[in-house]
């Protein structure tokens, strides 16, 4: 079956692709590659990768370039979910004999749910989903495929559970289908430069946190690593690719836990290139060093709170005073370090706010990112929030613009005293001579990034203004 693989179209300025951890939309233009997607994209022959959201397209574009496929695999959010099922009732309504078939988290944790409430989806992928719809498209029939639920006869059933994958060697280089399908240049983060180039070294997490997405849902738990040699031989043949990208980055959940960083940054630093990973405030100053040598630029760290119980809360398995001590071996190493926090996660007060906010200051990450707390159902911190009534909305906390809301509340704490204290945090933050004079100096040393900060600052200055205009 001729497949088409769909990031779909949404929220202006949106970054709640296949890979982003917040879907929402942020203080300066940020998307994601639609990673998961690319996968199976690259196992179906004559598969397409269609990054809508990216491309800026409409509703109407997506309708007509669906009409040369036979099958459609729709990655969904909890927070786009309605407007996701409303485009697929528009495409089967335009081509009634698409299959369509949705993907991703949200379907994961309610699949019976989302195919009662859209009619046009055939049936939907529970957990990793590369060769389920690589086995629907070459034509199996439903009841053979483990791991969907569908819809037959007009009711619903469901398949036995799909195994995860543990060879992740075997699945295609993501970097392949971007080349084929994907324009680098439409994938901004504020922390990488650009163009950046991203993929996976792995799949799961060893943490438990309980608000993180995708280990509690698609990963379920588990952590599987490709082979140090296989994400070389990606790396090599990226760098071949994209003459043109300035950065690759490593979206593993904690890839600084692969058992083969070792390896895998020797083999990195005979490449010559510049990259980056999400980590944990945990790295040894040595084994820093080492990345350092190896061409690494920056780590991207959750500390999340600088108050000791929200963490424990959380279930994060770090110590603040272990934080203090790993910003200052980055430093040392010559590591910069973006920094993410989240307000309003449970055990959060005007105090502990306070305190977060002058641990940011404290440590001096290089950037920062502001985050609300979003109970995502399927994770830990969903079912907490239910369970003690702190819910006080649904839908990962969106407005219709596609701007993060507070979405939870305690009896001594507002849903509004939270959302208003993300832009304290952040004039806090930046509005200081340490990090102005850091932005300064990039600017006079590099006309492309005199360039990018000028834009990025009116990108968060209209962010905000758009921001505060939602609580009027």
């Amino acid at each position: 079956m001729r497949t088409l693989f769909l990031n779909p179209p949404s929220f202006k300025g949106f970054d709640g692709s296949a890979g982003s951890r917040y879907q929402a939309c942020r203080e300066i233009r940020s998307f994601w590659y639609p990673t998961w997607l690319a996968y199976p994209a690259g196992m179906i022959k004559e598969a397409r990768l269609l990054d809508a959201s990216a491309e800026e397209m409409t509703q109407e574009e997506v309708i007509n370039e669906a009409s040369g496929y036979q099958l459609v695999i729709i990655h969904t959010g909890t927070p786009t979910f309605e407007h996701d099922a409303a485009l697929a009732g528009v495409l089967k309504e335009a081509h009634p004999h698409l299959t369509i078939g949705m993907v991703g988290p949200h379907v994961t944790v309610s699949p019976e749910e989302s195919l009662r409430s859209s009619p046009a989806l055939d049936f939907v992928a529970i957990g990793e989903f590369d060769d389920t719809v690589v086995e629907i498209a070459e034509g199996r029939p439903l009841d053979t495929v483990r791991g969907i639920v569908f819809r037959s006869n007009g009711t619903i059933h469901s398949t036995p559970a799909r195994p995860f994958i543990e060879d992740l060697d075997r699945l295609p280089f993501v970097t392949d289908v971007y080349a084929r399908d994907l324009r680098v240049e439409n994938y901004f983060i504020g922390y990488l430069k650009h163009p950046y180039v991203s993929f996976y070294g792995g799949r799961g997490c060893r943490g438990r946190c309980t608000y993180c997405l995708w280990p509690q849902t698609i990963g379920s738990g588990t952590y599987r690593v490709r082979s140090p040699k296989n994400i070389i031989e990606e790396l090599s043949r990226a760098r071949t690719l994209f003459p043109q990208a300035k950065e690759f980055f490593f979206d593993d959940d904690t890839f600084t836990d692969h058992p083969g960083l070792k390896e895998i940054a020797e083999g990195i630093g005979t490449l010559g290139i510049t990259w980056s990973c999400n980590a944990r405030a945990n790295v040894p100053k040595d084994t820093l060093e080492m990345l350092k040598r190896s061409g690494l630029r920056l780590l991207v760290v959750g500390f999340e709170s600088g108050n000791q119980t929200i963490l424990n809360n959380i279930r994060k398995g770090i110590s603040l005073e272990g934080a203090r001590r790993f910003s200052q071996a980055a430093r040392e190493a010559g590591i910069l370090v973006h920094g993410t926090f989240i307000l309003g996660l449970p055990g959060e007060t005007r105090e502990t706010m306070e305190e977060t906010m002058g641990f940011a200051r404290e440590i001096d990450p290089y950037s920062l990112q502001v985050s609300l707390a979003a109970p995502y159902p399927g994770t830990a911190l969903y079912n907490e929030a239910k369970r003690e009534g702190w819910l006080v909305g649904e839908g990962g906390g969106l407005t219709r613009e596609g701007i993060q809301s507070s979405v939870l509340a305690y009896p001594w704490l507002s849903k509004d005293e939270i959302f208003a204290a993300v832009e304290v945090f952040y004039r806090r933050f930046y509005f200081r001579p340490a990090p102005i004079l850091r932005i300064l100096k990039e600017m006079l040393r590099d006309r492309d990034e005199f360039s990018r900060r000028i834009r990025e600052g009116r990108e968060f200055f209209s962010f905000m203004a758009k921001r505060k205009a939602t609580t009027a």
